[in-house]
């Protein structure tokens, strides 16, 4: 009955054809939508990725994601030191600056201060030079992406190709001269401004003039130290809040999700794509089951059950959905794959690939179930008419 049911299945060419097409839409589109808004809110909290070293993030209370800075008092630092479980806290400064580049234009810049004796808290890779290399003067390491895009020097002809900045070329921010002496590759922003690393000391002379300057605090829990005791005693003892990593990368996810249109935008892509499956996936099974229930009823007529013709059409409409899921996927990757150096944000999980498939089984059950009900209702006398 299987190979009948296949037979069957294959056969009818456009209608086979059809299927797939209704099936690898619907994959390819909430597979997509899924990964594009799946990667553009890791991009939310990036930095907090890229800043791999600290166990905790001490901050102000108020703080309701990683671009939100409320600065804290530099005495807070020796405050947090003095909590018992602490390995030790570093300084860090977030903040943006604009950037006056060689042409007089101005650039928005997220400008990072690093402690100057560690350099805790830098960028995940190094492309050139080295992150040593800041503590030279007036040093600056630009990103990867800044560097050949919005910090880029025009192009000198028209129709020309910009000019990435590299190692020796000079930005001026806020009045303040910055020589660049490297270039860094970490998560693109969620606004895509460049990002520029210096050290804790400059970055403050290269920030406006403020009682408060010093963003967050980035703590180093003891080896077996309870990392959520040690948020709670640094709460306790400082009136600050004090986030694992986890917990921060958490709290910066649920302020997007819940503050801003992203989820429902892209919630509606993946419904009208789950819709348009359905659909077509329904009607093209449907009709595909009509213009075969003569052979349905002759298999009634010939003996077969209920159960296995219930059987044989589970079997084809999993088939078209592995195929239609399969070849959906096999698209959103490429797709994913040929735009990866481009702001397209994109993340494809495991995760996702099971939500996609799930999606595309419902699909398939409903396509089933319309077909099913039309087959078991056929009589076997009809295989005689006309």
């Amino acid at each position: 009955m299987r190979s009948v049911a296949i037979k069957m299945l294959v056969g009818d060419r456009a209608r086979y054809l059809g299927i797939l097409m209704g099936l690898t839409f619907a994959s390819l589109l909430i597979t997509q939508q899924s990964a594009i808004f799946t990667g553009l809110m890791a991009r939310t909290y990036g930095f907090i990725t890229d800043t791999g070293l600290p166990d905790i993030w001490v901050m102000d209370p108020k703080v309701m994601f990683i671009d939100d800075i409320k600065p804290l008092q530099d005495t807070m630092l020796h405050r947090v030191r003095g909590v018992e479980g602490v390995e030790w806290a570093m300084p860090l400064y977030k903040g943006l600056l604009k950037a006056k580049l060689s042409n007089g234009s101005f650039q928005t810049c997220n400008v990072i201060g690093l402690d100057d004796t560690t350099l805790v808290g830098g960028p995940p890779e190094i492309v050139k030079g080295s992150l040593s290399d800041l503590r030279q003067a007036d040093a600056v390491i630009v990103d990867e992406v800044g560097a050949t895009g919005k910090l880029a020097r025009p192009a000198t002809e028209p129709g020309g190709e910009p000019t990435p900045i590299g190692i020796g070329d000079t930005l001026e921010l806020n009045d303040h001269r910055a020589i660049v002496v490297g270039i860094c590759r970490g998560t693109r922003t969620f606004q895509s401004q460049p990002v520029i690393y210096t050290t804790y000391s400059r970055a403050l002379r290269f920030a406006p003039g403020e009682r408060k300057l010093m963003s967050f605090v980035l703590v180093k829990a003891k080896p077996g130290a309870d990392q959520d005791a040690l948020c709670a005693r640094i709460a306790g003892a400082t009136g600050l809040a004090a986030y694992t990593t986890q917990q921060f990368k958490d709290l910066t996810y649920d302020y997007f999700m819940k503050y801003t249109g992203i989820p429902v935008n892209f919630g509606i892509a993946v419904l009208l794509g789950f819709i348009v499956g359905t659909a077509i996936a329904g009607q093209t099974f449907f009709n595909f089951t009509m213009d075969n229930i003569k052979y349905f009823a002759a298999l009634k007529a010939m003996g077969a059950r209920d159960g296995q013709l219930l059987r044989m059409i589970v079997l084809q409409a999993l088939i078209v959905g592995a195929v239609g899921w399969g070849i959906g996927i096999g698209a959103a990757s490429l797709f994913g794959f040929l735009l990866k150096h481009t702001e397209l944000s994109f993340l494809l999980t495991w995760k996702l690939m099971g939500v996609s498939g799930l999606a595309i089984l419902v699909i398939c059950g409903i396509s089933a179930l319309l077909s099913l009900r039309t087959v078991l209702r056929a009589e076997p006398a009809i295989v005689f008419k006309g």
